[in-house]
């Protein structure tokens, strides 16, 4: 499935920020539906090359870029995705499929031939980025998430904390592997966990009303921040 290009900013911000956010979002928002008790636990599979080409395209801030990820949600096997994250000049899409577990485990052994005839387009366009570009697995990312969703102007503002990183284990199905958490960036205080870093993330259409700029705005300093880039100094 295809989505439009949106707005996306994402910030490390500090403890008290988290709590100032979640209060101002529980007023003017409304929780994500999907969510248990308000949040939910995400694991992701993100696939580069060998020479890092994802990971260098996102540390030199390429204007568009992309990068391949297998996620679940709350350790449910039965609501897999293969998702392709794109950026095009600042803005950001998001193309998924569906997978299975089965599908996934024979991804991470190698065992793609079944891709090419896969009824997803975007399933065959990954077994042809892996047969071109070499892509393999290559760090696993955990993370708690708490979303809000604001309906006009289309917005979801979310809070992730507890970001946690596999090592060296790329099987994302292996829920017992050891993970750490991933290094917070030099400068900010007031960490969540064991010094995981506290992120906002804020999505919109074609423009972010107000009521959100306002309560998002924070005094704090922030700084960009991928999960994906920072778990791969372990990976």
């Amino acid at each position: 499935m295809r989505n439009d290009y949106r707005h996306e900013v994402k910030h490390e911000i500090t403890y008290s920020d988290m709590i100032t956010i979640r209060q101002r979002m529980s007023v003017i928002g409304r929780r994500d539906p999907h969510a248990k008790d308000g949040k939910y636990f995400i694991r992701s599979l993100y696939f580069d090359t060998i020479d890092d080409k994802a990971l260098r395209e996102k540390i030199y801030g390429l204007a568009c870029r992309e990068k391949f990820r297998i996620r679940c949600y709350n350790r449910d096997e039965s609501f897999i995705k293969l998702e392709k994250k794109s950026k095009r000049m600042g803005l950001g899409t998001k193309d998924n499929a569906p997978l299975t577990p089965d599908e996934v485990r024979r991804i991470q052994g190698g065992d793609i031939d079944w891709m090419l005839t896969s009824e997803h387009e975007l399933i065959r366009e990954f077994y042809t980025k892996i047969r071109s570009e070499g892509l393999i697995p290559r760090t696993i990312v955990d993370y708690t998430r708490e979303p809000f969703i604001y309906d006009p102007g289309n917005v979801r503002v979310t809070l992730d904390y507890d970001i946690r990183t596999g090592l060296t284990s790329t099987d994302m199905l292996d829920f017992e592997a050891p993970t750490i958490p991933v290094k917070q960036t030099d400068g900010m205080v007031g960490h969540m966990i064991d010094g995981s870093p506290i992120i906002l993330e804020v999505k919109w259409d074609n423009f972010l009303p107000e009521v959100i700029r306002g309560a998002v705005q924070l005094k704090t300093r922030e700084q960009s921040y991928s999960k994906f880039a920072a778990s791969r100094m372990y990976a």
